[in-house]
């Protein structure tokens, strides 16, 4: 099935600690390289593997091995990002299966058993949106949109929710209760106006 025919995918969202991790992208154009960025922000140790590379994947927190990828490559990868073409890709897909590897095969709705979404950052928080795979372009649009709207101080406002939290934890209050609680302290915290 073409992957362009295929509907949105029911997808369950979830965020990955790669700190440490191995992480192994397969394919070093652009695509391949986009990915980059955010592997390496979360602390990822990534392995690029392709017989040809774009020179900006090559940099601190990167290993490069210039070669086509083989059977056996993934062995000990958290996570990996096939962007390469259709046919390894699927070699890929396989290989990361039969490990039980998450894997982001780019354009193939199908292979994929994990989707990037448009990330948003502000600190320690982090949004990210998904269109399930189907509209990439449109999760990047909403991305923006909603970097836009958020405050800058998001930052504060996850201190003050960790030591409300820390209060509550020895409590019995309920979850309504505690988000009430919550709610008036970023309200009594907040520079008039901003809230």
């Amino acid at each position: 099935m073409n992957s362009d025919s295929c509907a949105a995918r029911a997808v369950y969202p979830v965020f990955l600690r790669l700190e440490a991790a191995r992480v192994v992208v397969v394919g070093a154009g652009p695509v391949a390289t986009s990915k980059l960025e955010g592997l390496l922000t979360a602390g990822a140790r990534v392995t690029v593997i392709a017989p040809e590379v774009d020179e900006r994947c090559v940099r601190e927190g990167v290993t490069v091995e210039r070669r086509p990828y083989r059977q056996g490559d993934l062995a000990g990868a958290r996570f990996v990002v096939a962007a390469a073409p259709k046919e390894v890709n699927r070699a890929v897909a396989a290989e990361a299966d039969v490990l039980g590897i998450p894997a982001n095969v780019v354009d193939d709705l199908e292979l994929a058993t994990a989707y990037l979404g448009g990330i948003v950052r502000r600190g320690a928080v982090t949004f990210a949106i998904s269109t399930g795979g189907a509209a990439p372009a449109l999760a990047g649009l909403l991305r923006e949109a909603l970097d836009t709207l958020l405050p800058a101080d998001l930052d504060h406002w996850v201190e003050l929710a960790r030591q409300q939290r820390s209060a509550w934890k020895d409590t019995a209050l309920d979850l309504t209760a505690r988000r009430e609680k919550l709610r008036q302290a970023l309200i009594a915290s907040a520079p008039k106006g901003d809230l």
